[in-house]
């Protein structure tokens, strides 16, 4: 399997049967930031980010991305403030115009004019929605490990989630077990048999170990520069972990995992091969729909795979699939939210 048919299909299954030994149905995202000192210098497969005491409040409040610009401003909900004397000095104005704009748009500020000034205040104070965040590394093939154990070291060291867990399809050996950091739980995914894929058995996850919880609220160790004999690195404190976990859960929570598109192909079918064996939440007899590609016999990246290049392509149109429409149905996410909605508004007059 692919690592991006395996990443849909883990996803599909977190989602609707969650994680293994897990209480309750975390907030699943894929492709994201995991990296402090050097953005961009990790990202992490799949992020499943546990709901706080306050998620039913963050629910409420839009299904967007907060910008985390507007969070840590000094706008909150009580008396409106002058939008340009709300941002620290090192906050550069356009990132401040952007973050007041975006937080209008998606209902997180409301505004108001005095004196040829707009004043803007937080609809609802932002709330305490998340607990832990657990970080999961994709690599269905350990015969290919690329740069595996620089990763997942990475995130031992750097303590950014609460929990770090390699996902695999192959059978795992105790070499395998040494070369990964102590800390990093291991899980085996896998259907049972070869021809049962074909029939959709449900995915199986066989915890080889534990994760060990990460010190996410000490200083983190993060690399930065392989040199032959040594390693540049960055001590990142505990505050700066803070905002970018912060940061990554709003993230995870506005974007989700079903970040893809269906290839215009007649080869394309909907139907999924992902569990679906929900005890609770909504309509759990359907499978969620992946882009399965019944030429190749897989799930396929339409991106990066599909088009008049490939010998099994059928020109057709693209499936008419809403996947917000399927996120807001599976899970307690709504895209449209109106319980803090008061009405739209914008910066167009900001000079």
């Amino acid at each position: 399997m692919s690592e991006f048919a395996f990443e849909l299909e883990l996803c599909a299954h977190l989602e609707s049967a969650g994680r293994p030994g897990a209480a309750g149905t975390d907030v699943v995202a894929r492709q994201l930031g995991g990296a402090v000192a050097k953005p961009g210098g990790r990202i992490l497969d799949i992020v499943c980010v546990e709901p706080g005491p306050a998620f039913a409040d963050r629910l409420a409040l839009t299904s967007e991305t907060i910008p985390d610009a507007a969070i840590e401003s000094d706008i909150g909900p009580g008396t409106a403030r002058y939008w340009k004397a709300a941002f620290p000095d090192d906050c550069h104005p356009e990132r401040a115009k952007s973050a007041v704009e975006r937080a209008l748009e998606i209902d997180f500020f409301e505004a108001e004019r005095r004196n040829g000034r707009r004043y803007v205040r937080q609809v609802a104070r932002y709330p305490d929605w998340y607990g832990r965040l657990v970080g999961i590394e994709n690599k269905p093939d350990l015969g290919t490990p690329g740069d595996l154990e620089a990763q997942l070291r990475t995130d031992a060291s750097l303590g950014l989630v609460d929990e770090a867990v390699l996902a695999t399809e192959s059978y795992v050996t105790r070499a395998h077990l040494n070369r990964i950091p102590e800390e990093i739980g291991v899980w085996r995914v896998s259907r049972g048999d070869a021809d049962d894929a074909a029939d959709g058995r449900p995915l199986e996850i066989d915890v080889i170990r534990e994760p060990t919880p990460l010190a996410v609220d000490e200083p983190g160790v993060e690399p930065l520069e392989y040199h032959p004999g040594h390693t540049e690195v960055a001590i990142v404190p505990p505050e700066r972990k803070a905002r970018t976990r912060r940061r990554i859960a709003e993230r995870a929570f506005g974007k989700g995992w079903r970040t893809f598109r269906f290839p215009d192909c007649d080869a394309c079918e909907t139907d999924s091969h992902a569990d679906e064996e929900r005890s609770e939440g909504p309509e759990p007899e359907t499978a969620t729909p992946l882009p399965f590609c019944r030429w190749k016999g897989r799930i396929v990246d339409a991106e990066s795979e599909c088009g008049p290049a490939c010998p099994g392509h059928e020109p057709a149109s693209e499936p008419e699939i809403d996947l917000e429409a399927e996120r807001d149905r599976r899970t307690p996410w709504r895209r449209d939210p109106r319980g803090r909605r008061r009405r739209q508004s914008g910066l167009d007059r900001f000079g």
